[in-house]
């Protein structure tokens, strides 16, 4: 049981495996007595092998411009949904266009050189995806690790598809119903950047898969890219910082050398717009793109928890019409 509220795998392993190791000593000892010395074995066990912290507060009541790596754009009812961008534009009071044609997810790659990173290496094919996504569809086949099977079903009944928000196909059979992806945006008006939702859903019923809001920004020299998932009352932000992939491929990775990559839980203050912010190490992402000898795109999102690897979306991507 203690084990069990550890969470993390590694410690729901350890706590039967220091049950057993205390079981010799408890012998003969009251059920209390027993179960007190396992605890607190077990505890002192688990504080010397795991020291690395999954989930620590980074920041209480900051404001946004504090953290430029979090993308505060909170849902404010209790349902994400595929029409956030367009309830969004009407927040902001700036002009909304749904499923905008010939735009991409970034409005350029020039916005993330620095640090060991050169938008001018990277294949014209892969660099055109990012630059004019809509000008691609994609296809998707999920591998799950077998470990996290239960926990996502439960995950995906429980919480995602209430939400509308991180609801990724189970397997193979549910990737079939088809992927529709566009790309709505919002003009602010007031000369700043243009905000891009990417939206994916099932095409057979427009059930979301995901809705991500994709941010550039520069700091200390280096560009990344933010993608902020809505959430009611807050939002998951991902961090990735650019990469050079060997034959002009280009990787986004959470594990950085900088220490903005990363990915961080917000809650956005409704009258006030301040930050209480997590940062999740204990989460890992990483996204390569790269063309294929057949002169499609081929992409590798893999995602790990705990340390442990758990899902890679495979993607094949082929130019429209």
């Amino acid at each position: 049981m203690a084990g069990g509220l550890g969470v993390r795998p590694q410690k729901v392993l350890l706590g039967p495996a220091v049950g057993l190791a205390v079981r010799p000593v408890v012998a003969g000892s009251t059920p209390a007595r027993a179960a007190a010395v396992a605890v607190v074995a077990y505890r002192i066990a688990a504080a010397a092998l795991f020291r690395d912290p999954q989930v620590s507060l980074l920041a209480e009541r900051a404001a946004p411009a504090d953290l430029p790596f979090v993308v505060p754009l909170a849902a404010r009812g209790r349902y994400v949904g595929t029409e956030f961008v367009r309830d969004l534009a009407a927040q902001l009071d700036g002009d909304y266009t749904r499923d905008a044609p010939d735009v991409g997810i970034v409005a350029s790659l020039d916005e993330l050189v620095g640090g060991d990173f050169y938008p001018a290496a990277v294949d014209p094919l892969v660099r055109e995806f990012y630059e004019h996504t809509t000008r691609f569809a994609l296809d998707i086949v999920p591998e799950w690790r077998a470990w996290v099977r239960p926990g996502y079903l439960l995950y995906r009944t429980a919480l995602a598809r209430p939400l509308g928000q991180a609801n990724v196909p189970m397997n193979q059979r549910q990737a079939q119903r088809g992927v529709v992806s566009r790309i709505d945006t919002v003009d602010p008006g007031d000369g700043g950047p243009v905000v891009r939702g990417w939206i994916r859903s099932y095409a057979d019923d427009d059930e979301p898969i995901y809705v991500g809001i994709y941010t550039t920004y520069r700091r200390n020299g280096r560009g990344y890219v933010s993608v902020g998932f809505p959430l009611p009352g807050g939002s998951f932000t991902a961090t990735l910082e650019p990469r050079l992939r060997p034959g002009g491929g280009l990787t986004l990775t959470s594990r950085g050398t900088r220490v903005d990559a990363g990915h961080y839980l917000t809650v956005v203050d409704p009258d006030t717009g301040d930050l209480t912010t997590l940062t999740v190490p204990g989460f890992g992402e990483e996204l390569q793109v790269w063309a294929s000898d057949d002169g499609e795109l081929r992409a590798g999102h893999a995602f790990s928890l705990f340390g442990l690897p758990f899902l890679v979306l495979r993607y094949r991507i082929r130019r429209k019409g």
